[in-house]
């Protein structure tokens, strides 16, 4: 009956507005002293679990190291780098990175980029520095399509990776009904998908381009 003391410590923890983290740390040892576990086996046991599950855990490294970067003027420097480059207009900058995004995801690496490890600190600042608002409504809609063009770049770009969950998940759909299908046949019948997507959402950003960022 005393394992459950861990849900107690829960409960209370978050009921106070403690932080989780020392709430669920909290939790865990209390249910590891009642089990008659000693607290080297209960660090023993955290210790083992983050090892099990540190393809998960490794976000929360990324992040502040991304973060730190923003402190020490990533933002800044990205703005700069393509106000220093000729030529380089909002839609070429994203449609460039949208092709970038659709090779890597098709070629399964899907996690090389992202909302925030690339789009926040590194692309969305460049596609307002090529951009140049000129009023706030403007700048907003610049970095939705920033975000728009990394989530179009990597929804249908992964589909074309062989061994993408969709893909795993459609062959397998198809030999409940029957249909013997192999991942290669499908991945290829992405293609034609993902270059649709590509011209579309290009075109949407040369529009954008030429209605809103045209003076």
């Amino acid at each position: 009956m005393w394992v459950l003391s861990g849900i107690a410590v829960m409960i209370a923890g978050f009921a106070l507005r403690f932080n989780p983290l020392l709430v669920v740390a909290a939790a865990a040892g209390a249910t590891g002293l009642a089990a008659g576990l000693d607290p080297v086996a209960i660090v023993s046991a955290f210790g083992k679990a983050f090892n099990d599950t540190r393809y998960v855990s490794v976000v929360w490294i990324v992040l502040p190291v991304i973060a730190l970067l923003e402190r020490h003027g990533l933002q800044e420097r990205a703005r700069v780098l393509i106000e220093d480059m000729k030529g380089a207009t909002f839609a070429r900058l994203l449609t460039g990175y949208l092709l970038l995004r659709q090779i890597t995801a098709a070629l399964g690496l899907t996690s090389i980029a992202g909302h925030a490890q690339t789009v926040r600190p590194l692309v969305a600042p460049m596609a307002e520095a090529a951009a140049d608002p000129q009023d706030e409504a403007t700048r907003e809609e610049v970095k939705a399509l920033a975000a728009a063009t990394d989530n179009v770049g990597l929804f249908f770009g992964e589909d074309v990776f062989i061994a993408i969950g969709s893909i795993l998940l459609m062959k397998g759909f198809m030999a409940q009904q029957g249909i013997e299908l192999a991942p290669f046949e499908l991945s290829v019948w992405a293609i034609p998908t993902a270059l649709f997507a590509f011209a579309i959402h290009a075109f949407r950003l040369w529009r954008f381009q030429r209605r809103r960022l045209t003076r």
